[in-house]
């Protein structure tokens, strides 16, 4: 039998601890892990949760788990789910269920004590992959085991019913093959993907957003997104055609999913997506800056004219408009890129303190002046000295006109 003995994971004390408690209420093999923990084990990647399924009722489980002293949470008793804490690290428990009903968003679930049954409500076959307390790995659906050593991602049964299920299975298909997958996305679930692909939009915005975004997460989502694409999924969410040759650029230039997102997004849709979407605040902003309707930053423009657009833009917008320039033009970031990182915007040298003793007034004459000597001093690409004399040619410009021009 396959095993996953070698897991770090599994070893902590935290662990032992809460599989104790669950085996000593339920007996041996009453609980097993489940999903993320097991899957990631089997193909050498980093396991961040740790879920467990049980034969115990919610009730059953919190009572286990407090009797050993540990924190027990009824996160979503309603659907089985308690989240345990040992040592500060929590532990989501669920008992066995089988779905009652469903409408493609939420489903109405019934406990069980069949991990066939538990198996065969899962998404695909290699999340439906369990292991018991000692590293055992049992594979109900039969297919599980292959697909994780061979990079596919099959849906557990029919993939329309999976689908119609809940909708977001659409974009865990693309999801899980961005991060799992090789060679070409299973025929069947693509094209179930693409028949049921209007499906997505009875989702929550939060949902697909969150789900969107870890895709673009993945080392090298382009083969997910291109397999989007041809089953007519991005389209639906991004509200236009993205040109994918950009998108593969930019998605080797740099791993961050919001700057990857934007290339995806028509710019005269970004606002409106965002707001479909529902992205944060901070997310919508940075999406609107990176739009570079005149085409100012480029990886061709010289180190100065980088500097003022820093300088005017802020670091983050001028990055992300410089990578998508980059992308766009097919040339290479560094060479512009280095030197910018590594260049620190000076603060504006003079104040209103120092007109003040010139003798201007407070008043707009005051931010009149100011902005006149900082597009000078940006213009001469921001020396560090001189400021005395270029403020006095201003003052002395300003108090030569015609009072009725100032």
């Amino acid at each position: 039998m396959t095993a996953i003995l070698g897991a770090e994971w599994l070893k902590l004390p935290e662990t032992r601890a809460v599989m104790e408690a669950l085996e000593a209420a339920g007996g041996a093999d009453c609980a097993r892990f489940v999903g993320g923990c097991v899957r990631n084990s089997l193909m050498g990647q980093s396991v961040d949760d740790i879920d467990i399924a049980t034969r115990l009722q919610p009730s059953a489980t919190m009572a286990a788990l407090k009797a050993r002293g540990l924190r027990a949470i009824p996160t979503g008793v309603d659907h089985g789910t308690v989240t345990a804490v040992a040592g500060g690290r929590p532990f989501e428990i669920t008992t066995l269920r089988r779905d009652v009903e469903t409408d493609g968003r939420r489903a109405v679930v019934a406990f069980t004590e069949d991990w066939a049954e538990d198996a065969a409500r899962r998404d695909f076959r290699l999340n439906a992959l369990y292991a018991g307390a000692a590293g055992c790995v049992f594979d109900p659906t039969g297919g599980g085991l292959s697909d994780a050593a061979q990079g596919r991602i099959i849906f557990v049964g029919d993939p329309e019913a999976r689908i119609r299920e809940d909708y977001l299975r659409i974009l865990r298909f693309f999801r899980f093959f961005a991060w799992y997958g090789t060679g070409a996305p299973d025929a069947a679930g693509l094209a179930a993907c693409e028949r049921l692909s209007a499906g997505v939009e009875r989702l929550s915005a939060e949902r697909v957003s969150k789900e969107l975004l870890k895709l673009l997460s993945a080392c090298d989502p382009t083969p997910a997104v291109r397999a989007m694409a041809q089953a007519g999924v991005l389209a639906r969410l991004t509200g236009g055609e993205a040109d994918l040759s950009v998108f593969e650029t930019l998605a080797r230039l740099t791993p961050d999913p919001l700057l990857r997102l934007s290339v995806l997004l028509p710019d005269a849709e970004a606002a409106a997506v965002a707001a479909r979407l529902r992205l944060s605040n901070a997310q919508r902003d940075r999406l609107l800056a990176a739009v570079d309707p005149a085409g100012d930053v480029s990886p061709t423009m010289t180190e100065p004219a980088a500097r003022a657009a820093l300088y005017r833009l802020g670091r983050q917008a001028f990055e992300d408009r410089l990578l998508k320039a980059a992308a766009r033009s097919r040339a290479d970031p560094e060479p512009l890129l280095a030197p910018m990182r590594a260049w620190t915007p000076p603060r504006l040298p003079v104040g209103g303190r120092d007109l003040a003793v010139r003798g201007v007034s407070p008043g707009p004459q005051t931010g009149r002046l100011l902005s006149a000597f900082e597009e000078s001093w940006i213009a001469d690409d921001f020396p560090d000295a001189g400021h005395e004399a270029r403020l006095d040619a201003l003052v002395a410009a300003i108090s030569a006109e015609p009072s009725g021009t100032r």
